[in-house]
């Protein structure tokens, strides 16, 4: 007769929660030879995950740098995941502040105006940029609307009187106005300025 443990809750909850991980990277994309390790939070567990760096956009998911340890390659050989772009860095950075509120001429860390949040996140990051919406406008390098890029500066109205950051899928994080947090929006929420790169 076989003896059988008796598992506890949390190695059920790890149990479950690896084979689901397993699973849906399976099913999205099954022909995949490389596999990514992804590291359960909390568990000290890791699963290989096939295909999951070739999913749309999943680098773009808050904290993909801190749970997938590394791609493994169909020969077994392994290398570090890539370091979350410098646009990635600015757009976590101000995702880290959806909630904070809205305070005319404040510029952080914890209530923002909208060129307050924006110089604020990039000085994060090391970027010293101009303080108002308008100075911001008119620095950096241009960027087309169709060649936006997640961390790019966004602004609105004519004379650049409202500015915020781009994520990426068509929407922006800004700090709006007073009673409105800093929230996400669609980037065509506003009457579309000018956007810059710094």
């Amino acid at each position: 007769m076989a003896k059988h443990r008796r598992q506890n809750k949390t190695t059920r909850r790890i149990a479950i929660a690896s084979t689901a991980v397993a699973m849906g990277a399976t099913a999205i994309s099954p022909a995949v030879a490389g596999a990514a390790e992804v590291q359960i939070p909390e568990t000290g567990y890791t699963v290989d995950v096939p295909g999951l760096e070739n999913v749309p956009g999943v680098q773009d998911v808050p904290g993909y740098s801190d749970y997938v340890v590394q791609n493994n390659t169909a020969g077994g050989s392994s290398a570090p995941a890539a370091p979350a772009s410098e646009g990635q860095r600015i757009v976590e950075i101000a995702q880290s502040k959806i909630g904070a509120p809205y305070v005319y001429g404040a510029s952080g860390p914890n209530a923002f105006d909208c060129s307050g949040f924006t110089s604020w996140v990039y000085a994060q990051v090391g970027k010293q940029i101009p303080r108002t919406s308008q100075a911001q406008a008119s620095a950096g390098t241009p960027v087309a609307y169709n060649d936006l890029q997640p961390g790019d500066i966004v602004s609105f109205y004519g004379g650049a009187s409202h500015v915020g950051i781009y994520i990426g899928d068509g929407k922006i994080i800004d700090a709006l106005n007073s009673g409105t947090p800093v929230g996400v929006r669609t980037l065509d929420y506003m009457p579309f300025n000018n956007a810059v790169r710094f």
